[in-house]
Parts: structure tokens; sequence; C-alpha cells
């Protein structure tokens, strides 16, 4: 039995340490896949901390039903389960027709998701950490929707260049092209900021 299979057993079973180490090893690249696929208007309008922690509150209560054989499964699961929930508050915030215009606080290291954000680009050292997470971001929302699913899938869900090109149609050639020029479209959105 691997590590993980176990760990993910003894989760299952309630154990309260293993789920808090099972959830701390995705947490960083949670909170960027959360903040990055919430796009800008989500985020000025939900707190990405309390959906994070809404994620994670699911997701530990689905455990069960969860087929995650490997590290690998378990994070694309629980990235779906992201990618769920914030299709539901996008959903419910356009059904509810709000418009609250407020600035939230991200809530946690922002360095911690710089961390995750420097898979794909590296953000300038003269800026706040503050400042640098809004330019990734605003940066990001400015991007293709090809070009934030690559980066998205590969650099932040860490999914492989095969998978992630089969599912777009393409080959995996082309997939390392797209990445490329998602990367060098980061770079001069940041760049023109």
């Amino acid at each position: 039995m691997t590590d993980f299979e176990g760990l993910i057993e003894r989760a299952r079973a309630g154990d309260r340490e293993a789920r808090e180490s099972l959830l701390a090893r995705h947490l960083d690249g949670l909170r960027a896949y959360v903040r990055l696929h919430s796009g800008r208007e989500l985020r000025t309008v939900e707190s990405q901390s309390d959906l994070v922690q809404t994620v994670c509150r699911e997701a530990l209560q689905s455990l069960g039903d969860a087929r995650c054989e490997d590290e690998p499964t378990f994070r694309q699961w629980l990235y779906t389960v992201a990618r769920h929930k914030i299709l539901g508050k996008v959903d419910f915030h356009r059904a509810q027709k709000r418009d609250v215009r407020r600035l939230l606080t991200s809530g946690g290291s922002e360095s911690s998701l710089l961390a995750t954000y420097a898979t794909f680009c590296s953000p300038s050292e003269h800026v706040s950490q503050r400042e640098q997470v809004a330019a990734v971001e605003s940066a990001f929302d400015r991007l293709s929707e090809d070009h934030r699913r690559v980066l998205l899938d590969v650099c932040v869900l860490g999914r492989s260049h095969r998978e992630v090109a089969a599912e777009m149609g393409r080959s995996e050639e082309a997939l390392r092209q797209l990445l490329a020029r998602a990367r060098a479209r980061l770079a001069l959105e940041l760049r023109s900021g």
C-alpha cells in the first residue's frame, strides 16, 4: 500500500489528522485554481477563502464516494468538486443579479498563491505580493478560453500533456505549442497590465 492509499483510507475512515493532511497537500494549488477559475466578477462578490473552505468541506463529505486510486486522480477529483462549486456560485449570483461591489481579501498567504502561479510565470519582485496576485489574476482573465484552460490544466492541476491534448482534440505537440503561446501571452498581459 502506498503512502497516499493509506492516507486516503484513513481519511475515509474519519481520521481527522489524515483528512487535514490530505487536503493540506493540495491546498495551495486548490486556492490558485479557485481564484483563477472564478474569474474577476466572482472574485469581486465571493470570498475566495470561503469558497475554498466550502470546497474542502464538500470534498470531505463526499470522499467515501470518490474513486481516487492515486494522488493525481484525487487532485483531479478535488478540482472537479471546486469547478462545480464555482459554476454553482456563478449561477447563483447571475440568478440573483447581485451587484455587491466589495473588495475582499484573499485570506491566506499571498506568497503561497504566487508560488503556485510561478509554475507558469515569474511576477516582478518590485511589486508587493498582493499587487502581484492581482496582476496575475487580471492578466489571466484577459487570456482566451483555450489559454486559460491549458494553463489551469497543465500548470495548476498538473495534468499530463497527453490527457489535456486528448480532451481538447489536439495533438500533444499542438498542445505544447498552445501552452507556450499561453505563457507568452500571459507574460505580455502582465507587462502591459
